[in-house]
């Protein structure tokens, strides 16, 4: 594996508890609406690959494949979505739903009602200390949609991406036709969400901390990709 490096300011190798961990970013090609992903898999990703790797997928070229990423001059917020943005905080690690573009995906993903009933109750606890209940109401798929990013590559860098449509079905069906275990995460520097997991051998819990220093890279390394081994 001499050919794949770490990225820039991050490491090869990872500890969880007495195990080390390598996760090999693997670049590919630009994932585009349509693209096969059995395909890309089999002719990128499969000569790294050994008996018994796990291989991680970044969320966002899931949802592009699957057509769930659209160009800001293509959605058009709404009343609701741009009352519902002056009430988030914005980080400074990433737009989340602080954008119209955003909120409006939030809003079409789990409907109107979910979201001021997120909104409200959000409103009533957070005087209290209680954070993070309006992502708890929403759900989970709202908090994996991505805004742009300067440091994407076009088109990503002028788009809103929803998450994956059934992640956990996505990884069964590439066990099935490449005989590999896969994963589909959603990291950041804020934290790592696990959308479809098809190992038996790897837990959410073990794939969240094999992640947590976010080694993919989405803008200019393009490896979107990883090849988990033990070492």
């Amino acid at each position: 594996m001499g050919d794949l490096q770490a990225n820039p300011g991050k490491n090869l190798i990872i500890k969880v508890g007495e195990q080390e961990y390598a996760r090999y970013p693997v670049k590919t090609s630009i994932v585009k609406k349509g693209d096969d992903l059995v395909e890309l898999f089999k002719t990128q990703v499969a000569p790294h690959w050994q008996t018994g790797d796990l291989i991680a997928i970044s969320e966002k070229i899931v949802a592009i494949s699957q057509g769930r990423s659209y160009l800001l001059s293509d959605i058009k917020p709404g009343r609701l979505a741009k009352f519902l943005v002056k009430f988030v905080h914005k980080s400074p690690y990433g737009i989340g739903l602080g954008s119209p573009y955003t909120m409006e995906l939030a809003v079409r993903e789990v409907g109107p009602v979910r979201m001021l009933v997120a909104a409200a109750v959000a409103a009533i606890t957070k005087p209290f200390g209680i954070r993070g209940m309006f992502y708890r109401v929403a759900g989970k798929r709202v908090n994996a949609i991505d805004g742009p990013c300067e440091y994407s590559l076009p088109p990503s860098n002028q788009s809103a991406k929803l998450p994956p449509a059934n992640p956990e079905k996505v990884v069964l069906e590439l066990k099935e036709k490449l005989n590999h275990d896969f994963v589909i995460i959603d990291a950041n520097d804020l934290g790592v969400e696990v959308l479809g997991n098809s190992s038996k051998e790897y837990s959410d819990d073990l794939i969240k901390a094999i992640f947590k220093d976010n080694p993919l890279g989405q803008a200019s390394e393009q490896t979107p990709v990883a090849v988990v081994r033990r070492v």
